[in-house]
């Protein structure tokens, strides 16, 4: 937990400064979700929505039927 200085500052933990790159002179944003939590970006990076065939983009060589290329879809184990 952080408190909030006269100023309206914070401190940013290390583990999320780490995990997002942000470092001194790094400009971040503030964006309200539809539901109303706040998300801390930094600014100037696009959060990239993975697509769904990402997780076997590569992989579904020869070999694979077309079954085990839809198990491998779905997600199926």
């Amino acid at each position: 937990m952080n408190a909030v200085t006269v100023k309206g500052q914070v401190t940013i933990p290390k583990p999320i400064r780490d995990a997002l790159d942000i470092h001194p002179g790094s400009l971040v944003e503030f964006v309200m979700d539809h539901d109303g939590r706040i998300v801390l970006r930094k600014a100037g990076v696009e959060k990239r929505v993975p697509h769904r065939f990402d997780k076997v983009r590569g992989i579904a060589g020869p070999g694979l039927t077309t079954d085990e290329i839809m198990a491998l879809m779905r997600g199926d184990d």
